[in-house]
């Protein structure tokens, strides 16, 4: 009687996707909508859990290179420091982490602007 091997993918994306709706409103919404967007840049990304966060790499044995959680009523969005993150015009530092307490198009476009550019 042959096995069925179980989906590892499918798994990984529900436990993204229960870990994000377990988060109280608005970080719900928010972190939905960052998943949503960063699958949408990133069509061929991974989501997993990632040190008790959503991230997402190419691979499910890949380093996560974008990734997202809630601590204490505040939401950051980060790169890991696998991204590829170019250097601020006028300094050396290299933006690689931001805090989120509402989105609108604008920051759904400015994030997944950052996935594409992270992952290439």
């Amino acid at each position: 009687m042959p096995t069925t091997k179980p989906d590892k993918s499918q798994h990984d994306l529900e436990a993204v996707q229960a870990k994000i709706a377990e988060w109280p409103e608005p970080f719900a919404t928010i972190g939905s909508r960052l998943h949503d967007t960063i699958i949408s840049a990133g069509p061929k990304l991974k989501p997993r859990i990632w040190y008790g966060m959503p991230g997402y790499a190419t691979a499910r044995s890949a380093p996560v290179i974008a990734f997202f959680r809630l601590d204490d009523g505040v939401m950051s969005l980060g790169l890991s420091e696998k991204a590829k993150v170019d250097r601020e015009d006028d300094s050396t530092l290299r933006p690689c982490a931001w805090f989120i307490d509402e989105l609108d198009d604008r920051t759904l476009a400015k994030v997944a602007e950052r996935v594409r550019i992270a992952f290439s």
